[in-house]
């Protein structure tokens, strides 16, 4: 992805974990502060979502979007990209790469690149992006390691 940004976690779990709350997007506005819905509007055969519908409010920002989502045959890689341009995005391509440890946690490296409706310049485009990573890993390693607690 053309000038995108990058972050990464360890999560203490192992990847199929991990991959489990990524994966279950009904479940986002539990954890997420600023995922108000979430629905799944197509899935692929095996069950995994194709195409996902969000509503964000994260306060002065608020909008309606779906995302198209691919998976690495071994679910390693989760891959999304916005299907059309929203109220306040023209473009949207994210990644998470889930790479698993002997010591049974996990390292999530999540890139995004957004384009917004609105002009931004870049270097404000890159800080927004890296805030919205940083939120989004911390909720994620949150909600997994919650999750982990319970077993």
């Amino acid at each position: 992805m053309a000038d995108s940004s990058s972050q990464s976690i360890v999560i203490a779990a192992p990847p199929e974990r991990v991959t489990a709350v990524i994966c279950d997007f009904p479940r986002y506005p539990e954890w997420t502060d600023a995922v108000k819905l979430v629905e799944v509007v197509q899935e692929y055969e095996d069950g995994y979502p194709a195409q996902v519908r969000f509503v964000l409010d994260a306060g002065v920002m608020t909008d309606e979007y779906t995302l198209a989502y691919e998976y690495a045959e071994d679910i390693s890689r989760i891959e999304w990209h916005l299907v059309a341009p929203s109220r306040m995005q023209r473009t949207q391509n994210g990644s998470y790469d889930i790479e698993g440890s002997v010591d049974g946690t996990s390292t999530v490296t999540y890139t995004l690149e957004v384009e917004l409706s609105v002009g931004m310049m870049g270097m404000f485009r890159r800080k927004a992006e890296k805030m919205i990573m940083d939120a989004a890993l911390k909720q994620l390693k949150r909600r997994v390691e919650a999750l982990e607690a319970t077993r």
